[in-house]
């Protein structure tokens, strides 16, 4: 009898494994697949990125079935080539280099799906010392300026915005490999630059934060943007569900990099080859104080635009740069791949 009752009770193991394993087969055949995504960064690693490599660490792009890979190229004219060419499917520009970008006869439709600096991190970055307290401190003073540089391309608008006489303030063409040390050792009055790159920079290079002055051009009526996620557009249009996780996922990777900074500088340094800890955690203080977590954002959410300041920000662009054909900000952003805003806003 215990033999009978053994036989049949392996008997209906092997039955209830025989009609399991088709259901296993058939979920691994319908797991989604991860869709491969380049993510190229216009500038060398620093903690502004932190959100990006919180999301790939803590799987929130796994979660969208993504994989997703990162790189690095020479400023955002040679990162939108590469989205251009399709050489990566994303990338994390100036969207005010984008705008210029979209003038060209040739220029591929590139539009940018998520802004993460709502507010451009452009500055004068001056010495108090030299009698620099306020931008109109600048008349008689001599600006070092990088090559390159994209703060530059808007002093025409802010000048003529805050009265300026141009004239009145020699710009001095310089390497940006010597920008913050010429700074430093008094050869200019002030520097153009990213108020989370050069500001911080000087610091650690033994300037004192209290012999520094930072003239945001935001303070004083900018009202550009600035880094901004773009999609090819062949790969927006084949599989916008990936944009949109991307976008979700990148939208986690912000708030868990608010919740903890720490953390999240902490994984930037484990792929970066040198930097300083303490410096990049400033530096991301100053990043998610100065242009993330604006009160724009905090009353709108993460990621998006208010079309009317996108246009005043384009004609302020026009100020300096001549367009061929003035693009339009639906020429620029893309607000399809964006969550509701009750999925945007910071927790």
């Amino acid at each position: 009898m215990f033999g009978f009752k053994t036989i049949a009770i392996r008997g209906l193991l092997a039955l209830s494994i025989w009609h399991c394993a088709p259901m296993a087969c058939d979920a691994a055949e319908t797991a989604t697949p991860s869709v491969p995504v380049q993510l190229t960064f216009d500038r060398p690693l620093d903690a502004s990125m932190a959100p990006f490599f919180v999301a790939a660490k803590n799987g929130s792009f796994g979660g969208e079935h993504l994989a997703v890979s990162f790189k690095t190229a020479a400023g955002s004219p040679e990162a939108l080539a590469r989205v251009a060419r399709g050489e990566s499917e994303l990338a994390l520009v100036d969207i005010n280099e984008l705008i210029r970008f979209r003038d060209k006869a040739d220029a591929a439709p590139i539009k940018a799906v998520f802004v993460l600096f709502n507010r451009a991190p452009y500055a004068i970055i001056a010495r108090r010392s030299r009698g620099i307290h306020l931008l109109s401190d600048l008349d008689g003073k001599t600006v070092g300026v990088a090559d390159g540089d994209l703060s530059i391309r808007l002093w025409p608008a802010l000048a003529q915005q805050n009265r300026i006489d141009t004239s009145r303030v020699k710009f001095h063409g310089i390497s940006a490999a010597v920008r913050e040390p010429i700074l430093s050792a008094g050869q200019v009055d002030a520097i153009t630059g990213f108020t989370y790159l050069s500001a911080v920079n000087l610091r650690d290079r033994g300037v004192p934060a209290s012999d520094l002055t930072v003239l945001r051009f935001a303070d004083y009526g900018c009202e550009a943007y600035g880094f901004a996620v773009v999609a090819n557009p062949a790969f927006a249009a084949a599989k916008p569900d990936a944009v949109k996780g991307f976008v979700r996922a990148l939208i986690a990777g912000i708030n868990a990099t608010v919740r903890d900074p720490a953390r999240a500088v902490d994984e930037v340094m484990s792929r970066k080859d040198d930097g300083e800890l303490e410096l990049e955690r400033l530096r991301l203080r100053t990043v998610l104080a100065d242009n993330v977590l604006t009160e724009e954002v905090k009353r709108n959410g993460l990621g998006g635009v208010d079309p009317a300041r996108l246009e005043r920000s384009i004609d302020q662009i026009a100020q300096d740069f001549k367009f061929r054909k003035r693009p339009a900000a639906s020429d620029v952003f893309d607000g399809r791949f964006l969550p509701p805003v009750e999925g945007r806003l910071i927790n």
